[in-house]
């Protein structure tokens, strides 16, 4: 279970001419490892997961998730690809009002087509693993913050993907907060093997990483928090 960012360069229309949200872009995530991107706004790092997301078609190079190239496939293929074997975390939680916890989880099952005894099951199993077990029967207006950022990392965990990746969680959080839902991205990546990459504005949550790159005018180069 890797990612693979090969070489892609993605551009927008920008009047006359096009502007290069990612230049030449490559990274490799292996399994059971957080990579951290950090970087100014404006940087590229948003268009970044959105490529490596299958949410948009760069340019030029291969997106390869779980083995599979995600430029050899059609929209559907494509979708079909992100429902199984990606799992987004969004900058806002954006958690359905009327549903608990425990069913913001197990609707995910129903995406996939996958609904059966075991779903409620896994769907618990995930909520006790970011700690939210005792709250599972709470809806989203009787949770705090952080604790509605835990129950959208648990969600994008339900259909076991590849790849996970994770747009500023700490953005809402204060440092202590911030730390912990660092912490339980960490444990999660090595627990479940996935290929973790988290975009941040805080290099001092970035530091806590196994590899730290940092996006600037499109362009990513290794670096350190």
């Amino acid at each position: 279970m890797t990612l693979l960012i090969d070489e892609v360069t993605l551009t927008y229309p920008d009047g006359d001419g096009r502007l290069t949200a990612l230049d030449a872009v490559g990274l490799h995530v292996p399994a059971g490892s957080l990579t951290a991107v950090v970087g100014p706004s404006g940087s590229g790092k948003s268009s970044l997961l959105a490529v490596a997301g299958t949410l948009v078609r760069p340019d030029r190079g291969r997106v390869v998730v779980d083995g599979v190239d995600a430029g050899g496939l059609d929209r559907t293929a494509r979708a079909a690809l992100r429902r199984e074997r990606i799992g987004i975390v969004f900058q806002q939680p954006n958690l359905l009002p009327s549903l608990t916890a425990a069913e913001q989880l197990e609707v995910m099952a129903h995406l996939t087509g996958r609904m059966s005894p075991s779903v409620r099951r896994r769907a618990q199993d995930l909520l006790d693993a970011v700690g939210l077990a005792a709250l599972a029967r709470r809806r989203p207006r009787e949770l705090s913050g952080g604790q509605r950022q835990r129950v959208n990392i648990a969600r994008a965990l339900m259909n076991d993907p590849a790849v996970l990746l994770v747009d500023e969680p700490t953005s809402a959080l204060d440092r202590e907060r911030g730390a912990e839902v660092i912490d339980l991205l960490l444990a999660l990546t090595r627990e479940r093997s996935v290929a973790t990459v988290v975009v941040t504005h805080d290099a001092g949550h970035a530091g806590r990483a196994d590899r730290v790159g940092r996006m600037r005018d499109g362009r990513l180069t290794a670096g350190t928090a």
